[in-house]
């Protein structure tokens, strides 16, 4: 099964279950969303929804300065985001209990 269609719709709440750990900037939350196992997740799209996240107050940014290298945006999760994160969450587990429900139910009948 491609799972990148099925991460798409859930590409938000997986973002803002990693900045629930702890504030990261854009490749870290990348590579954080791989190591747990998203492995499919493109760069763009996890860039694209930070920037919608922002954009819909559920983040806050700061700059750290680097003498190194470019300095980098982090984005912290806010009481907006706890929120959306909270309601989020909730209507996935909802929505993969009916789903595994089903799936489970049908794998039965098949075998």
């Amino acid at each position: 099964m491609d799972t990148s269609q099925l991460l798409k719709g859930v590409l938000d709440l997986a973002v803002l279950a990693v900045l629930r750990e702890e504030d990261g900037y854009g490749y870290d939350v990348v590579r954080r969303l791989r190591a747990a196992g998203l492995t499919e997740v493109g760069d763009a799209s996890v860039y694209g929804t930070l920037r919608r996240l922002y954009s819909a107050g559920a983040l806050t940014t700061y700059v750290v300065p680097s003498e190194e290298g470019p300095h980098r945006k982090y984005y912290s999760l806010n009481g907006t985001g706890r929120d959306l994160l909270r309601r989020s969450a909730k209507t996935w587990r909802e929505f993969a209990g009916v789903l595994t429900d089903l799936v489970d139910q049908a794998t039965k009948e098949a075998a």
